[in-house]
């Protein structure tokens, strides 16, 4: 197999090729991930990864939770990038006063205190992206007679 050397990223004394999989969920896993929310989010998203030298690389939010891939550097601390996101997210969310939000903020925290990430590098990224965008469909029809 080939390697793809665009993909790798160079710093003064290092050549790396870094991702992670990240995966956040609203306080009690509120169901409010609207159209506005999403889009509000992948901006906020957009901008800290900015600020931390990431780049979000893919994002996808259903009403459970939200997937985001994102490309980062070694020197990236992922627990301070995460605090970062779901600090700013928040702020920006509680400041618009949706009615879907405003809900998610009787406690002041909209997301929960935990998270998953999962390293992306044993997967090609395609794959990884195509999962991440297809979080919402079905992948199988439910049919009664196999549980017979």
């Amino acid at each position: 197999m080939e390697e793809n050397w665009n993909d790798w990223r160079t710093g003064r004394h290092v050549v790396y090729n870094l991702r992670a999989h990240i995966i956040l969920t609203p306080k009690y896993r509120r169901e409010i991930m609207t159209r506005r929310v999403t889009r509000l989010l992948e901006q906020v998203f957009g901008e800290v990864c900015t600020r931390f030298e990431c780049t979000l690389e893919s994002f996808e939010a259903i009403q459970g939770h939200a997937h985001l891939l994102i490309g980062y550097t070694p020197k990236t601390q992922l627990s301070t990038l995460i605090m970062s996101l779901k600090t700013n997210s928040s702020k920006q969310l509680r400041d618009q006063h949706w009615p879907e939000t405003d809900q998610a903020f009787h406690d002041k925290h909209f997301w929960t205190p935990s998270y998953c990430i999962a390293a992306a590098g044993e997967d090609p990224i395609e794959t990884m992206n195509q999962y991440i965008e297809n979080q919402d469909k079905p992948r199988r029809k439910y049919d009664k007679k196999q549980r017979s």
